[in-house]
């Protein structure tokens, strides 16, 4: 599951809602990291937005002509540097900022897919991250929709593989105006 860790291989979890993305709109991936899931959706025909503190790690997709890398600290108390845009798919992996939330369900649109993914509290006994500003409370991601989009698949659980885990996901879609 995380990329820092050397795995390049897309979430499974990431994989299996991604064809819910409606054809054809434009995805973030939300603190990209390496790309891998930049590189999910760039395989599958999409225009993505991919947005990290430091995109160094994408230097080899430069010259994609459906990829926009935004090199940006989200985390400064700057202006969310996509205000005002929507997105057809918004993935986010093993990355929390509380302060995102209401952002990130404001950036999709009409039948948008927000797939997301992260730690949650119980993480600190198998290791990193084990601060609790980085671990979500038990039901957390739902609350953070709720009311806004509609829950479609949820797990809060201990992943094993590739290593152990304890970790929250969500897959949740904006309905059609």
């Amino acid at each position: 599951m995380t990329d820092h860790a050397g795995i390049s291989a897309p979430s499974a979890w990431v994989e299996r809602f991604a064809g819910l993305v409606p054809p054809g709109g434009p995805v973030l991936d939300l603190a990209c990291g390496s790309g891998r899931h930049t590189r999910l959706f760039l395989d599958l025909g999409y225009q993505v937005t991919a947005l990290d503190r430091d995109i160094g790690r994408l230097t080899d997709l430069a010259n994609h002509t459906g990829l926009e890398a935004i090199e940006a600290d989200l985390e400064t108390g700057d202006p969310y540097p996509l205000a005002g845009r929507v997105f057809a798919g918004i993935v986010v992996t093993n990355y929390l900022w509380r302060p995102l939330f209401p952002d990130l369900i404001a950036g999709l649109e009409p039948g948008g897919v927000l797939i997301y993914e992260t730690f949650a509290k119980g993480n600190e006994r198998f290791g990193k991250p084990r601060n609790p500003a980085h671990l979500l409370e038990p039901g957390e991601l739902l609350e953070a929709v709720r009311g806004t989009l509609r829950v479609l698949a949820y797990e809060d659980l201990i992943l094993d593989d590739p290593r152990p885990a304890a970790v929250q996901r969500i897959c949740a879609r904006r309905e059609a105006a």
